[in-house]
Order: structure tokens, then sequence, then C-alpha cells
């Protein structure tokens, strides 16, 4: 029922920034975690970020910990990724997904957005 629509990618130089969206319409949980993945050529598929919607309380892979920042609009029901000081190794492809608060997996997955940070 609920669609997760992802923009903002791009292509981005090293020490640049880009902010994701991604845009949820139809039904929605009553509460939920939306998160960010990334998968990169090659390998598997990795945590990037995820936000409580009740209460906004955010999580972070170590990797991206003080460069990027989760956020939500809770009138557009919209999650964003502000990423700051990229790097090459964050280059991949970024998916948005839903679960229930309370759920063990992300069962709702948007398409992707590519980012490349070329050096």
């Amino acid at each position: 029922q609920v669609q997760l629509v992802e923009s903002g990618g791009g292509l981005v130089q090293p020490g640049g920034s880009l902010r994701l969206s991604c845009a949820a319409s139809g039904r929605t949980y009553s509460d939920f975690f939306m998160g960010w993945f990334r998968q990169a050529p090659g390998k598997e598929r990795e945590f990037v970020a995820s936000i409580i919607w009740s209460g906004s309380t955010t999580y972070y892979a170590d990797s991206v910990k003080g460069r990027f920042t989760i956020s939500r609009d809770n009138t557009k029901i919209t999650v964003y990724l502000q990423m700051n000081n990229l790097k090459p190794e964050d280059t991949a492809i970024y998916y948005c997904a839903a679960r229930p608060r309370y759920g063990n997996s992300y069962d709702i997955w948007g398409q992707g957005t590519q980012v490349t940070v070329s050096s």
C-alpha cells in the first residue's frame, strides 16, 4: 500500500554534499522506522541510518557518523539524508525503506537513487 520514492542522488566531488529525499505515499504504519541503506558494486547492502517516526530517535552506521544526518518531515511523511564530506567510499545506490516499529525486517523499499563520489 505504501510506496517510497527516493530522489536527490547524483555526482559529487569528494568533500561535497548531497541531500537525499524519500517520499512516502499511501498508508503507513502507526509507528515505524524509516531507514537508509546503500549498496556498492560487488558488495552487499548495508545499513546507513534510520529514524523512528514517533520521537525521531536516530541511528547511524559508524562509517557515516558525524557526516550524515537523517531527519524527517512529519507533514509530508518524507525522510531525508543529508550527506556531508562525502568520500569515494560512499558511492553506492541508496535505498530508503520502512518497517513497523516492532518488526524485525524492512519490508517496504524504494527503487534507489545513485550517489557517485568521484575522486
